[in-house]
C-alpha cells in the first residue's frame, strides 16, 4: 500500500494521428513527469492515473471518446493570425474546444517545448545558424520558401531548424538574439520555453496529479477500515498523528494546486483558526473530493492544536 501511495501518478497522452501525441509526450517526459509508453494499449487510459487528449485546429467527435482530464491543443503556432497573434488567437480557440470536449483545454506548441527542454535538439550548429540569419535574414513566409531561398546557410542546416523549431520558432530566436547580441542558447531556450506555454500546460497538470495521489490515499485509507474494526494495530495506525497529519499534507498539497492558500503558522492560535474555517469550509458548496480534504486538513490542525496546547487542551 505505501509503495502505491508513493508511486508516482502515471499520466497517458493519446490523440488522433497527426495532432503531434508523441512530441507532447516527449515534452512531458522531459520535465519530469511519468507519462506511460505509447505501447501501452491504445491510449493507456486503463493504466493510467490521468489522461490528456492531445488535438490540434480542431476537436473532433473521436476526441471525446476516451476519459480524459484535461484537453492540449498543440501546434498553437498554427492557429493562425487573428488579433494578438497565433498564441492568442489559440487561446480563444481553446475556449470552444474545451466546451465541445468538456474538459479544460490548453494551447500548447509542443515541437518548441522539446527544444526548450532537449539540449540535443537546440546545439551549436543550430544556434550559430541563427545568429547568421539575425545579420542575413532569409524568406520566413513559409517552410518551402526558406528552404529553396537563396542564403548562405546550407539546406540541411535550414531542413533541421525547420524541423527543430519550424518557422514560429526561428522567428523567435531570432529576434531574440537580435534584441540582445550576447544572448547565449539559455536565453534562447528560455524564450521558446515561454512562446511553447508548456508551463501553463503544468499549471493545468498539477492539481490534476495532486488530486490523483490523494485519491490514492483516500483508497488505501478504505482498504484498511474493514480489517481495522478486529485488527487493534491498524487501528490504532489510521487514528495516529502521523496518519491524520500525512493526510492533510496530502489535502493541502490539493487545495494549494486549485489556488486556495492554507496558512502554515504553527501556533495554538493559528492551528485553532484554521481548523474552524476548514471545517466551515467542509459544510459549504464544495465537491466531494475538496470536502474530503477540507475535513482532512481541519483534523490536522486539531491535533496540531492539541500537540501545541499540551495534553490538557480540550480539541
Amino acid at each position: 500500500m505505501a509503495r502505491r501511495v508513493a508511486a508516482p501518478v502515471r499520466i497517458a497522452v493519446h490523440g488522433r494521428p497527426g495532432v503531434g501525441v508523441a512530441t507532447v509526450r516527449a515534452a512531458l517526459v522531459a520535465v519530469g513527469l511519468d507519462i506511460l509508453d505509447a505501447s501501452v494499449g491504445s491510449s493507456g487510459a486503463g493504466e493510467a492515473d490521468i489522461g490528456i487528449r492531445v488535438v490540434a485546429e480542431v476537436a473532433k467527435p473521436e476526441d471525446a471518446g476516451l476519459p480524459f482530464a484535461l484537453a492540449v491543443l498543440n501546434k498553437a503556432d498554427l492557429t493562425g493570425f487573428g488579433p494578438g497573434g497565433p498564441l492568442v488567437t489559440a487561446s480563444r480557440r481553446a475556449v470552444s474546444v474545451a466546451g465541445l470536449l468538456g474538459a479544460p483545454t490548453e494551447p500548447m506548441v509542443a515541437l518548441l517545448a522539446v527544444a526548450a527542454l532537449d539540449p540535443a535538439v537546440l546545439d551549436d550548429t543550430l544556434i550559430d545558424a541563427l545568429r547568421i540569419l539575425v545579420g542575413e535574414p532569409a524568406d520566413l513566409r513559409s517552410p518551402d520558401d526558406f528552404l529553396t531561398c537563396t542564403h548562405r546557410l546550407s539546406r540541411e542546416v535550414r531542413q533541421r531548424l525547420v524541423d527543430s523549431l519550424d518557422l514560429f520558432g526561428i522567428a523567435h530566436s531570432v529576434v531574440t538574439l537580435r534584441a540582445n547580441r550576447l544572448a547565449d542558447v539559455i536565453q534562447v531556450r528560455a524564450e521558446l520555453r515561454r512562446v511553447s506555454r508548456i508551463d501553463e500546460v503544468l499549471d493545468r497538470i498539477a492539481p490534476l496529479i495532486a488530486e490523483a495521489g490523494y485519491r490514492r490515499v483516500l483508497a488505501v485509507v478504505d482498504e484498511l477500515q474493514v480489517p481495522a474494526i478486529t485488527d487493534t494495530e491498524i487501528a490504532t495506525f489510521l487514528a495516529a498523528d502521523d496518519t491524520v497529519l500525512a493526510r492533510m499534507a496530502a489535502a493541502v498539497d490539493v487545495v494549494a494546486a486549485a489556488g486556495l492558500r492554507v496558512d502554515p503558522a504553527d501556533d495554538a492560535t493559528a492551528h485553532l483558526i484554521r481548523a474552524v474555517h476548514w471545517r466551515r469550509l467542509a459544510a459549504g458548496p464544495l465537491g466531494a473530493l475538496h470536502r474530503d480534504c477540507a475535513t482532512a486538513i481541519a483534523r490536522g490542525s486539531l491535533r496540531l492544536l492539541a500537540a501545541t496546547a499540551g495534553p490538557g487542551c480540550a480539541a
